[in-house]
């Protein structure tokens, strides 16, 4: 679960608080609610984009980057410049204590960032996608920041199917919110996250968006049963 959602101006801030709400044992609940798995999802990111990431000069977006997870991965993997974004900044103060080398923070909405065209080299986004109340809208926008060549990838939450889906929904929707409540002491953030990963499109209907949108070589691949697929496409150069 990421911090991010637009919308109506009373959503998008009861949702900005309900993140802001949980933001000091986001990290914790994460990888604990994951098994640690959340982890090797972010390191399979890095490595999708590793040709990117080892480009002197280049320069990454990390968006809807929440505590700086991902954010801090990227940095790890190269020499490059990478800048999280997240409109909320509880979020964003956890972020700014992993920076390590380069990376910067922004408090900006998706939809509307405050970056010149052609910006980026890549543009990342894990696990928070799909709070956007804008699909089209918010892959325009990751288009427009994208330089000719450049790559998106997006890391979200997916449907699992088969003999497990039984399971994982019941967990999404009774075990997942019980600990969340318990730990973090809200329990409208687990029981949101576990309604936002219900509503979103299969990955087939993503990758159909992004071509939509403008994507070139768009592609995806699933991770642990389904629980995450990370999508990627590319910007026509010229």
């Amino acid at each position: 679960m990421s911090g991010h959602v637009t919308g109506t101006y009373q959503s998008a801030a009861r949702v900005r608080e309900m993140f802001g709400r949980v933001a000091p044992r986001y990290d914790f609940l994460n990888h604990l609610l994951s098994m640690n798995i959340d982890r090797l999802w972010r390191h399979a990111v890095a490595r999708e984009f590793r040709d990117i990431l080892s480009r002197p000069g280049a320069r990454a977006l990390d968006l809807c980057c929440g505590t700086g997870d991902l954010t801090l991965t990227l940095e790890e993997s190269g020499p490059l410049e990478v800048i999280g974004a997240d409109f909320c900044h509880p979020m964003l103060v956890l972020a700014q204590e992993k920076l390590k080398r380069k990376s910067g923070f922004v408090e900006a909405d998706a939809l509307q960032l405050p970056f010149a065209d052609a910006s980026f080299d890549l543009v990342t986004i894990a696990f928070g996608y799909r709070n956007l109340a804008d699909y089209p809208g918010g892959l325009r926008e990751m288009l427009r920041l994208l330089r000719p060549g450049g790559r998106l990838g997006i890391l979200e939450a997916s449907h699992v199917t088969g003999i497990l889906g039984p399971a994982y929904r019941f967990y999404l929707s009774e075990v997942l919110p019980r600990i969340g409540a318990l730990i973090s002491g809200d329990a409208m953030a687990y029981g949101y996250f576990a309604k936002t990963v219900e509503r979103f499109p299969e990955a087939d209907e993503l990758a159909e968006d992004m071509r939509a949108a403008g994507f070139s070589d768009v592609r995806y691949r699933r991770f642990t049963f389904g629980i995450a697929a990370l999508h990627s496409g590319t910007r026509v150069a010229g």
